[in-house]
């Protein structure tokens, strides 16, 4: 971005108002963009009201006409940006404190994130911490991995409803983010349109689970891949993540995306295998709060 540019963000809680200004431009990156294309996609399909009065705040910088860059924060996660530089990171941090905007940690593309986290610190006080590195990959050719374990894939229904809920908490608190959404309202919303995927033993027993968002300008998401801790290195997630990234690109999609933590060696290596390729490194801050 050109530094002379006057950096005016403009912040509604209005989400038909953010898209309406800032939906081309989420759109013209989908891959770049995935988490705010899923997210807002998400919001405008279930609505707002879960939130009460902390609600969701959207943000956009607009000049010559464009959207160069965009934002949104969902209670109780982190602050969510598009790529930024410098002036632009120093001129939303400074907004958001001004404005008293609650932020419990950002996510971005490295660079971005680190940026946002520094200025956060001088702007408030508060402390910042690396809590994961990411990294977001795109599906190249497809390999299923042989052999299968034992058993087979299942769309999750309704009488699941329980089960995924309860394996999407430990998902969260196994990636730090003990501060999430109702598990119960997060299933009763991927089960409604088969976003959850069960890889089940001969005998019925749920094994692992894998999810996807929907699709939305030419691409989804494959989250989150899960297993119980007893029931790992078996095969189950490698079998359960093939068979959704192949649903979802027989679907016609354009982009089949996943994150992966880059701390967990096995999983980035299993993703590799099954035909993912890198596309660009993320990081996630977490803030520890002293006086504005």
């Amino acid at each position: 971005m050109d530094t002379s540019v006057t950096y005016d963000w403009r912040l509604t809680h209005d989400l038909d108002a953010f898209l309406a200004q800032a939906g081309d431009f989420l759109r013209s990156r989908p891959a770049q963009h995935t988490v705010a294309l899923t997210v807002t996609e998400g919001l405008r399909r279930g609505g707002m009201d879960r939130y009460g009065k902390d609600r969701p705040v959207f943000g956009a910088l607009e000049y010559d006409g464009e959207v160069r860059a965009a934002f949104f924060r969902t209670p109780p996660y982190p602050l969510n940006i598009t790529p930024l530089d410098e002036p632009g990171v120093q001129a939303l941090a400074t907004l958001l404190a001004d404005s008293g905007t609650e932020v419990s940690g950002v996510a971005a593309d490295t660079a971005t994130s680190k940026a946002f986290a520094e200025a956060w610190g001088r702007r408030t006080g508060a402390t910042p911490g690396l809590r994961r590195s990411e990294r977001l990959y795109r599906l190249g050719e497809l390999s299923v991995p042989q052999p299968a374990p034992p058993g087979g894939p299942r769309v999750a229904d309704e009488g699941d409803r329980d089960l995924v809920s309860r394996w999407y908490t430990e998902f969260a608190e196994a990636i730090g983010e003990g501060r999430h959404g109702d598990p119960g309202v997060w299933a009763d919303d991927r089960i409604s349109y088969g976003g959850i995927t069960l890889w089940e033993l001969p005998d019925g027993t749920p094994v692992a689970m894998a999810g996807v968002t929907p699709p939305v300008a030419g691409q989804l998401r494959v989250a989150p891949v899960y297993t119980p801790a007893a029931l790992r290195g078996r095969g189950y997630a490698g079998a359960v993540t093939a068979e959704v990234s192949r649903t979802a690109a027989a679907s016609g999609v354009g982009e089949v995306l996943l994150f992966t933590d880059l701390a967990n060696p096995t999983s980035n290596g299993l993703y590799r295998r099954i035909g993912y390729r890198p596309v660009s490194d993320f990081a996630v801050y977490g803030f520890t709060h002293g006086p504005a």
